[in-house]
C-alpha cells in the first residue's frame, strides 16, 4: 500500500487509510452535474488520513469545516468524488452489495443526535438486536441485550423503554451499545458529547476510554472542541474549509501548535491555565462559505500572520516537526510567537459549534 504525500506513515499498515479524498456537492441537483460550469461545495478537498488499529484520532474544526462529511465518506455513507479508501488493507472505494455490507459490519458510526438515530417505534431491546438481523449474525456470535447494556453501564430495565423515554445521555449510551454489538474494529463518533451537560459529557468520554481499553477498538472522534478529545486522542487532525491544516500527535498539537487556526481553537478552550497567554483569543470572524472559499490559504482572511503569499498560494502539508504536519507558509513565525497577536484578541465572534 502506497503512502500518501503529506501523511505520516503508521506501522504496521493502518486500519483505515483515506488518500486524497474529495467530496463535491454541485449546485442545482442531479441534472446540473452534466450541464456546463457550475459552482458547488467542496465539502472535502483532497484529504489524506490514516487510523491505526486501536488508535483514537480526533478530527477537529468549526461547523462547515467538512469533518462530518469526511467521516461519512470514509465509511461510504456519502459518495466520494475522488480519492481512495482502504479499510483493513482492502480497497473499499467502489465496493457495493455484500462486500460493502461486510465492511460496514467492522466500521460503524455513532451519529450526533442520539434520539433521531434511534427508531421511535422500537424498544431498546429491539434496537440493540437490529444490527444482528441486518448482518445475519449467527446467534452464537451475538451479545445478549443484558450484556450490551452492561457494557455501556445502563440498567437492564431500560431494555423495555422507547427512545423518547431516555435521557440524552442514556440515548447516547444505547447508540454506543448498538455500535458495539457487531464487535467493530472502528467506531466513528460524531460529536459524542453534543447537547450533554458537563457531568454527562465527562461520563461518555470516560466510557469511550474504558471501552477502548477493554476491546481495543479504534475511534475517530469528530468534534468542534479540542478539549473533547484532549485525553482520548492519540493524534489530532484539524480541518478548515474541507482541508486538513494540521495533524500530529495530540501532545504536540496541544503543546506546540503550528497553524494559527489550531492555536486559536486551543485559546478558545476555557480554564486552560497553562496557556493563559492565549486564553482570551477566539477565532476572528466567521468561516467563509465553502461555495466560494478564499484563494490561496483558505484561512488567510482571519489570520493575523497572513502576508501576500498566503492570499495567492495554497500551502501544502509539510512535516514541520517529527510526525507533526502543517499547511502554513508561516508556521515558523507562528512557532516563534509566544502568544497570539493582538489582532486575534477581542474578536467579534468565537469558534463555531458542530
Amino acid at each position: 500500500m502506497s503512502e500518501s504525500p503529506g501523511t505520516p506513515a503508521l506501522h504496521p499498515a493502518p486500519l483505515l487509510q483515506i488518500q486524497d479524498l474529495s467530496v463535491f456537492f454541485p449546485d442545482g441537483g442531479q441534472v446540473a452535474q452534466f450541464v456546463g460550469p457550475r459552482r458547488g461545495v467542496r465539502a472535502v478537498d483532497g484529504v489524506s488520513l490514516e487510523v491505526a488499529e486501536g488508535e483514537v484520532v480526533g478530527i477537529v474544526g468549526e461547523s462547515g469545516s467538512g469533518k462530518t462529511t469526511l467521516a461519512l465518506a470514509a465509511l461510504r455513507l456519502t459518495r466520494a468524488t475522488g480519492g481512495s479508501i482502504h479499510f483493513g488493507g482492502a480497497d473499499i472505494t467502489h465496493l457495493s452489495g455484500s462486500g460493502l455490507r461486510h465492511a460496514r459490519r467492522h466500521a460503524v458510526m455513532i451519529f450526533q443526535d442520539p434520539h433521531s438515530s434511534l427508531s421511535p417505534r422500537m424498544k431498546v431491546s429491539s434496537l440493540l438486536m437490529e444490527p444482528y438481523h441486518i448482518h445475519d449474525v449467527p446467534r452464537g456470535e451475538r451479545y445478549s441485550v443484558a450484556e450490551l447494556l452492561r457494557m455501556v453501564e445502563l440498567p437492564e430495565r431500560l431494555a423495555n423503554r422507547y427512545p423518547h423515554e431516555l435521557s440524552g445521555g442514556q440515548a447516547r449510551r444505547v447508540g454506543i451499545a448498538r455500535a458495539l454489538a457487531l464487535r467493530p474494529r472502528l467506531i466513528v463518533a460524531d460529536e459524542p458529547t453534543a447537547g450533554l451537560d458537563v457531568s454527562a459529557a465527562g461520563a461518555i468520554l470516560n466510557l469511550l476510554q474504558s471501552l477502548r481499553e477493554q476491546y481495543g477498538t479504534a475511534y475517530v472522534i469528530i468534534t468542534h472542541a479540542l478539549n473533547v478529545v484532549g485525553y482520548l486522542a492519540d493524534r489530532i487532525a484539524v480541518m478548515y474549509l474541507g482541508r486538513v491544516v494540521e495533524q500530529g500527535p495530540a501532545e504536540s498539537i496541544y503543546d506546540t501548535p503550528l497553524h494559527p487556526y489550531t492555536r486559536a481553537l486551543i485559546a478558545a478552550i476555557p480554564d486552560m491555565d497553562s496557556r493563559a497567554a492565549d486564553a482570551a483569543a477566539p477565532v476572528r470572524g466567521e468561516i467563509p462559505s465553502p461555495r466560494n472559499p478564499p484563494p490561496g490559504c483558505h484561512f488567510h482572511p482571519r489570520c493575523p500572520f497572513a502576508v501576500e503569499q498566503c492570499r495567492t498560494v495554497e500551502p501544502v502539508l509539510e512535516e514541520a516537526r517529527p510526525a507533526q504536519w502543517v499547511a502554513c507558509h508561516r508556521w515558523r513565525e507562528v512557532a516563534a510567537t509566544p502568544q497570539l497577536p493582538d489582532a486575534l484578541r477581542g474578536a467579534e465572534t468565537g469558534a463555531g459549534s458542530g
